[in-house]
């Protein structure tokens, strides 16, 4: 029996709404329809007053504990960030700091950023993916930025972007299909133990 993709996402907008997680949430939805799966978006803007001061994982309240756990657990990963002096905001930064250095291993991750210009598009190769190579996840091929003048009322309207954003998916499934029959394996190994 195949059991549904678990498919996370972690914006690292630090508002609401955010064009980060408005980005999120299309790409969710782009592989939604490629696969079944259970989606869950994580917003650290909104988990920012419990994450702030905090050291140790055994610090953190169980709120933002779930929300590592769900990252840890899933079996893709999209992580979309706004660019904040030419990186990913440090919210994201001290938020990944707190998952377990094996806990994405292999685990497929779809790329995405957004910023006020063009001319920070390159933090996904020179940013993104070196801090999830630390990780040894496998970044998925193509990575997604949008600009502001991408969106409308949080909502992308890009038809360039649009398009950008489906052929990542489409590059990334076989990926996230071989994700989805390894975690139904471990399922179905797990249930016959």
């Amino acid at each position: 029996m195949t059991r549904p993709l678990h498919l996370v996402a972690v914006s690292g907008g630090l508002q609401r709404p955010s064009k980060s997680a408005a980005l999120a949430d299309h790409l969710l939805d782009l592989v939604a329809d490629q696969l079944p799966c259970e989606q869950r978006l994580v917003e650290l803007g909104q988990l920012a007053p419990q994450l702030a001061g905090a050291v140790w994982r055994s610090h953190l309240p169980e709120t933002v504990e779930r929300e590592l756990a769900a990252v840890e657990q899933a079996d893709v990963l999209v992580v979309t960030t706004p660019v904040f002096r030419g990186s990913y905001t440090g919210l994201f930064k001290h938020f990944f700091d707190f998952i377990h250095q094996d806990a994405l291993i292999d685990k497929p991750i779809l790329l995405a950023a957004t910023g006020g210009s063009e001319r920070h598009a390159l933090v996904i190769d020179h940013q993104l993916r070196p801090l999830f190579s630390f990780f040894q996840a496998r970044t998925l091929p193509l990575g997604v930025y949008a600009t502001d003048k991408d969106f409308a009322d949080y909502r992308l309207q890009d038809a360039a972007l649009i398009e950008r954003a489906r052929l990542a998916v489409h590059r990334a499934m076989p990926l996230i299909e071989m994700a989805r029959q390894s975690a139904t394996a471990d399922a179905e190994e797990a249930v016959a133990a």
